[in-house]
């Protein structure tokens, strides 16, 4: 399957829209860039390129630009499987580290402050590792590449700049 096919296909799972009510800003390298005109919304979106053990859920990490929220850089990721709950969940972007919060199979950052910490290092890592113990606990790991991240979040957040 291509890049692009497996970026749409998790397009369309990130959203119970139908597919074709998103605009394709651009496929670079491990990344895509999308816009939802209809919600609005703007997002970077990647697979990961490894994943330790089955997978329960198509695994993705987004960083999302929602400006009627005022929203900007908001990262989310959705992990392979279900995560135990209570259970640290680990977000490693080159030598960096984060303490994701969530439960079922997403994680969020904390708060904006933790959003723009994680971009910046996703703009100077080669890759990005989210670990966390399933509900059998089992590791979860999930490795992303980085290439072309940087250019698919700055067409996003172009893709909603001054948008209502």
């Amino acid at each position: 399957m291509s890049l692009f096919t497996k970026i749409a296909v998790v397009a369309l799972v990130f959203s119970p829209a139908p597919l074709m009510a998103k605009d394709n800003l651009g496929i670079f390298s491990d990344w895509g860039a999308f816009r939802d005109p209809q919600i609005p919304r703007c997002y970077a979106i990647a697979q990961p390129d490894e994943v330790r053990g089955r997978r329960a859920y198509k695994p993705y990490a987004t960083i999302a630009y929602w400006p009627k929220r005022g929203v900007r850089g908001q990262f989310h990721v959705r992990v392979s499987r279900d995560m135990r709950k209570k259970q640290a969940i680990t977000l490693i972007v080159g030598s960096r580290r984060f303490a994701l919060t969530g439960g079922g199979a997403d994680a969020w950052s904390k708060d904006r402050k933790m959003d723009a910490a994680i971009v910046a290092a996703l703009r100077s890592a080669d890759t990005m590792e989210v670990t966390a113990t399933d509900t059998n606990g089992n590791t979860i790991r999930d490795v992303y590449l980085l290439r072309g991240a940087a250019t698919a979040m700055d067409a996003a957040a172009l893709g909603c700049a001054k948008r209502d």
